[in-house]
C-alpha cells in the first residue's frame, strides 16, 4: 500500500477517489438543503435524522471528515511533486501554453475552498458537535423555535451579508475547481479518449448547475428570512 501511495498513478487513483466520494457527498447535501427552500418541516425532519443516526454520526461522519482531510493533503502532495518536477523554466512555460487556467490553478481555488470549509464548520459543525456532545442535548429542539430548530439556525447563519458573500464567493471556487476536476478524476481513473467529451459535458452541467443550487440557497435564505 505504501508503495502504491509513492508512485505517481497512485497518488492521482487516489486523488480520483476521493474526488468522487466528495462529489457524491455534495449531491447529498444539495437534496437536503434544496429542502430548506421548497418545505422546512421536511427539511427539519430529514435534517434531524442525519444528525442524530448513529450510524451517520458514529460512521459516515467519521468517514467523510477523512475523505476531506485526505483529498486535500492528497492534492497538496500532488502540487508539490508537479512544481518540483518544474526544473526547467522552458518546460513550465510549455506546461502553461497546453494547459488550462483552471488546471494550472486547482491549488489556489483548493485553498478557497479549505477556507471554506473551515467557515462552514465554524457556523454549523461546531455548534453541532457543542450542543450534542458538550451539551448532550440531541432533540433538536430550541427554546423559543416551533419544531426543530435547523431551519432556524439556518436562516440565522444567513442573515449577515458579508457572511453571505463569503458563500457565494466560495462556490465560485467550487465551480471553477470541479470544471477541471471533474473530468480529470475520470482521467485518472483509465476512461477512454471516447467518452471524454460525454464526461466533459457532464462535468461542466454538473459544476456550473451544484454550485449555482448553493448560492440560490444561501441568497434564499437571506433574503427571505422569517
Amino acid at each position: 500500500m505504501g508503495g502504491f501511495f509513492k508512485s505517481s498513478i497512485g497518488r492521482k487513483v487516489a486523488m480520483a477517489l476521493s474526488a468522487f466520494f466528495l462529489m457524491i457527498f455534495l449531491l447529498q447535501h444539495f437534496a437536503i438543503n434544496i429542502l430548506s427552500v421548497f418545505n422546512p418541516d421536511v427539511f427539519n425532519e430529514v435534517s434531524h435524522f442525519m444528525g442524530t443516526s448513529s450510524i451517520i454520526q458514529f460512521v459516515i461522519q467519521p468517514i467523510l471528515i477523512f475523505g476531506v482531510v485526505f483529498h486535500f493533503v492528497m492534492g497538496f502532495i500532488l502540487e508539490f511533486k508537479n512544481l518540483s518536477s518544474r526544473k526547467v523554466k522552458y518546460i513550465k512555460n510549455q506546461s502553461a501554453a497546453n494547459s488550462s487556467w483552471m488546471s494550472r490553478n486547482m491549488i489556489w481555488s483548493g485553498v478557497a475552498i479549505l477556507a471554506f470549509i473551515i467557515l462552514h464548520f465554524i457556523d454549523f459543525w461546531f455548534p453541532e458537535i457543542n450542543t450534542k456532545f458538550i451539551k448532550g442535548d440531541w432533540s433538536g429542539l430550541h427554546e423559543g423555535v416551533d419544531g426543530y430548530r435547523y431551519f432556524h439556525e439556518l436562516q440565522e447563519n444567513f442573515l449577515n451579508p458579508v457572511r453571505v458573500g463569503a458563500y457565494v464567493v466560495a462556490f465560485v471556487f467550487l465551480a471553477l475547481h470541479l470544471l477541471h476536476g471533474f473530468t480529470s478524476a475520470f482521467q485518472s481513473m483509465g476512461v477512454t479518449a471516447g467518452r471524454k467529451k460525454t464526461l466533459q459535458n457532464i462535468g461542466i452541467a454538473y459544476s456550473i448547475i451544484l454550485p449555482l443550487g448553493f448560492i440560490f440557497i444561501a441568497l434564499y435564505h437571506h433574503f427571505n428570512h422569517h
